[in-house]
């Protein structure tokens, strides 16, 4: 097996595993507080610390800083590039204390007049203490960020695939510890420091491998240096490009605030399930991408690059197809089920979560589509297309609200994603003409993926299963897209056997 299929498997098993744990976690948060507006707050209220650790953490640095990590020990070594590495530390940290200090102190203006102008005068108030709080979090982010991108672009992702995981038990922690009446009984508060406690667990965990690879912190700047400017090139298009994003975030809670209780919960869920597919198969391929990539054009061989971006496409379509329609089939039991919800509340979260599935493979082809034109250090182009892209959406945002309500704020997304995710390729393509050679496996997996979905859909609605316990119709439906995926397995096996021989190294 390939040193690229070997990486992605591994990260996508912790990614599974980082998923289930959040599946604890949502259970929980569920249960305990159900889709109120105390949740709401505390969903609105990480919308700003969430955009600055993307932005400065792992999003926006960490890809910025891969392919010139990459190209510094292709041509440098490591001790150059360990160099650049503090450099680049030293910076986020520094940038991110200061912006979270303005972000301290506007934290009234934004909640009230940007994230959610629709919540009463008492949740605003609690999203801007929570928010406040919040940004302790971020700060250790800023480091532990750069420091999975550090990893990764030494070829080493263990440790950065298992902190996600710790992120997690740390919120759980909060969740069934700190926030119930029956633990520590500090409410909603309870959450955020179970957030931070986490963030602490996701640096802590990556710190040896740090060691294992010889780097040593030195405390410099060089904010001019040839490697930092390089940074800089990738970065400043990389910080925007990732603000772009973050807009559909902060409109979909910003609409969802005067829809009621539950409304912003109800988004936040539905997203949430569609990101566990998307992170297990587009997410962990495209993480072991960049590097690999990335070294392949520092060493000019410019037809594998084009080579192994076709073969990333057809396997990525060959997952997210299936997983997308047979999720969507056997939805609705394993939300009622699982989380516990009312049946009006199932019927909210199943509605924005099929709603977010359509646009899951459009996620999964613009999270490689991104990587491709960072590994050719090109910010540039995916700047362009997500600003077209946002602007594009909040129009059919607010046009999609007016029109159908809480379904038009979902929709407008997966819109948005999926036309963004085209025009990427589409660009790619202008420059390697072969990578997207993929009708074959589009028109094969389709038609099989749509068969075997609309199968389990008609089976779950028929009198006898629609009649069974709670239990049971979790497991039947889990049982059903089980049998489901194995009825499509010999169908994409020729994209699964590209993704197991890809990669540069054995």
């Amino acid at each position: 097996m390939k040193h690229f299929a070997r990486s992605s498997l591994l990260v996508a098993f912790f990614f599974g595993i980082d998923k289930v744990l959040a599946f604890v976690r949502q259970t929980i948060l569920a249960r305990q507080f159900g889709l109120s507006y105390e949740l709401d707050v505390f969903n609105a209220a990480n919308n700003v610390p969430d955009l600055l650790s993307a932005l400065i953490s792992g999003g926006a640095l960490g890809i910025a800083l891969i392919p010139v990590l990459s190209e510094y020990m292709e041509q440098k070594g490591r001790k150059e590039a360990w160099d650049l590495f503090s450099r680049v530390i030293n910076l986020g940290f520094i940038v991110t204390g200061v912006i979270a200090v303005i972000v301290a102190i506007f934290a009234p203006y934004i909640i009230g007049n940007i994230i959610a102008p629709g919540f009463p005068a008492e949740q605003k108030a609690l999203a801007v203490e929570l928010m406040r709080l919040d940004l302790i979090a971020i700060m250790i982010f800023s480091i532990s960020g750069l420091v999975m991108a550090g990893l990764q672009a030494n070829q080493h992702f263990l440790l950065p695939a298992i902190a996600p995981a710790l992120y997690n038990i740390g919120q759980i922690f909060g969740a069934a510890v700190l926030a119930p009446e029956s633990g520590l009984n500090m409410g909603i508060h309870g959450l955020v420091y179970g957030v931070i406690i986490g963030a602490a667990l996701h640096l802590l965990v990556q710190a040896p491998g740090l060691a294992r690879y010889g780097y040593k912190w030195t405390p410099t700047l060089g904010l001019r240096s040839p490697g930092m400017r390089k940074v800089y090139s990738l970065l400043g298009p990389r910080v925007v490009t990732k603000f772009f994003v973050f807009i559909f975030f902060i409109v979909r809670d910003n609409l969802a605030s005067s829809m009621g209780e539950g409304a912003v919960t109800a988004l936040n869920m539905g997203w949430f399930i569609m990101q566990v597919p998307e992170t297990l198969l587009g997410t962990a391929i495209a993480i072991t991408l960049l590097p690999t990539v990335s070294e392949l054009l520092a060493q000019g061989k410019k037809d594998e690059f084009a080579k192994t971006m076709n073969s990333a496409y057809r396997a990525m379509l060959a997952l997210t197809i299936p997983a997308a329609v047979l999720l969507a089939a056997g939805l609705r039991p394993l939300v009622g089920g699982v989380f516990g919800y009312t049946a009006a509340e199932t019927d909210l979260v199943v509605l924005a979560t099929r709603i977010y599935l359509l646009g899951l493979i459009g996620h999964a082809l613009l999270e490689i589509s991104v990587r491709a034109f960072y590994a050719q250090q090109d910010a540039i182009t995916p700047l362009a297309a997500a600003a077209l892209n946002a602007s594009w959406y909040i129009g059919l945002a607010f046009i999609l609200a007016n029109q159908i309500g809480f379904a038009g704020v979902a929709l407008a997304n997966t819109i948005a994603f999926t036309s963004e995710a085209l025009l990427v390729m589409f660009l790619l393509r202008g420059r390697f003409r072969q990578v997207l050679n993929v009708g074959g496996t589009l028109i094969r997996v389709l038609l099989i993926s749509a068969t075997v979905g609309l199968g389990i859909f008609i089976l779950l609605r028929l009198p006898f299963f629609t009649n069974l316990s709670t239990l049971m119709s979790v497991a039947t439906a889990g049982a059903a897209m089980a049998v489901g995926l194995l009825i499509v397995a010999p169908f994409i096996w020729p994209e699964v056997k590209l993704l197991l021989q890809l990669g540069t190294r054995d």
